[in-house]
């Protein structure tokens, strides 16, 4: 039997070519639809724990009228010659098809066991981080937030399409942020990394109900809180809430002779919230005007970009060696990287 691979490792493999190849996936979407020239054909949307492919049943095709069959939510094992196709990317010829059993189910909800490891060491990265600030009210409101909130972070993607859209792609987009704040606090020592990976954990706070995943799909629904405030006047307004708790509690009497003044830190950790976007244009109510907030912008700019370059690689149509075509949203064609210096080259 052939291995199971994942759709990441599968684009990998046909990347070297054509590959046999053996992958359990979930329907996300299976849509009748018509050609320019009015002929029908079936489009399924495959998703597993980190990727997903269209893939086009022509009416013409063996597996055509097994469509009928198929309805989104199914979970089902593929196998069949993978390749790159010209106009579509990743397709598969001559692939048959049956439905996983409930283990096997259970199985390709967990993800991939590497997918599992690395996210449960970024949210150990992530408590262990926030943990360590030092100022205890900007303490208390992180711990607070993960205590109420842990499980669904664990389960939100980072972004819908473009950066970290998997489940806990959002906590994978938050500790590699806390790693690079960390990184760049001693080049920077006037920085009050405190505040900054504050700023970090809540940015993003409101894709909790913008992004979230259930535990039973690859499915990433709508939500109406989501889609009329928007993540950014979410994430506000859950500080403030949970400011309001902490601040009733009676470890909060001692704060009152604190430095700085507690609203002045409120006020500072939502505009890292607000900012965050950079421009107006893009969604922040105001432009980052604090040492903490520029940064915090950067940095999410940068590790959604970088993430948004190698993940664009394999999907990428090839338009010369080593160049290929643009991947939205980044703004030009791909260039392939430079590898890395290894020593003199092989005879």
């Amino acid at each position: 039997m052939l291995e199971l691979l994942t759709l990441q490792k599968i684009r990998e493999a046909v990347s070297r070519g054509p590959s046999e190849a053996r992958v359990h996936v979930q329907l996300e979407t299976v849509a009748s639809k018509l050609t320019r020239e009015q002929k029908p054909y079936c489009e399924l949307t495959l998703a597993d724990a980190g990727d997903r492919m269209t893939l086009r049943v022509w009416s013409d095709h063996p597996n055509y009228k097994a469509c009928d069959s198929m309805e989104s939510g199914d979970f089902v094992e593929i196998i069949g010659e993978f390749y790159q196709h010209q106009q579509y990317g990743l397709d598969v010829r001559r692939w048959t098809t049956r439905r996983l059993t409930a283990d096997e189910q259970a199985q390709l909800l967990q993800g991939p066991p590497e997918l599992r490891a690395r996210q449960t060491a970024d949210w150990d990265s992530i408590v262990v981080a926030t943990a360590a600030i030092r100022d205890p009210r900007l303490q208390a409101l992180c711990a607070e937030f993960v205590a109420q909130h842990g499980a669904r972070f664990r389960n939100t993607a980072g972004a819908r399409t473009y950066h970290h859209a998997r489940r806990g792609g959002l906590v994978e987009h938050t500790a590699q942020m806390m790693r690079v704040a960390s990184a760049l606090a001693p080049l920077y020592p006037n920085l009050n990394l405190d505040l900054l990976i504050a700023g970090i954990l809540f940015h993003d706070a409101g894709k909790l109900w913008e992004n979230y995943l259930p535990e039973s799909g690859f499915s990433m629904p709508y939500d109406e809180l989501g889609e009329m405030v928007g993540h950014i006047g979410i994430g506000m307004e859950l500080v403030n809430s949970l400011w309001r708790k902490i601040l009733a509690e009676e470890r909060a009497r001692s704060w009152s002779d604190l430095h700085p003044a507690s609203d002045d830190v409120r006020i500072h950790l939502l505009h890292l919230i607000a900012a965050h976007h950079g421009e107006m244009q893009l969604g922040s109510p105001v432009y980052p005007k604090t040492p903490e907030a520029i940064v915090l912008h950067y940095i999410d700019n940068l590790d959604a970009r970088v993430e948004m370059i190698f993940a664009g690689y394999p999907v990428a149509k090839p338009l010369a060696n080593r160049v290929f075509e643009r991947v939205r949203p980044l703004p030009a064609n791909l260039v392939k990287a430079l590898e890395k210096f290894s020593g003199p080259a092989s005879a």
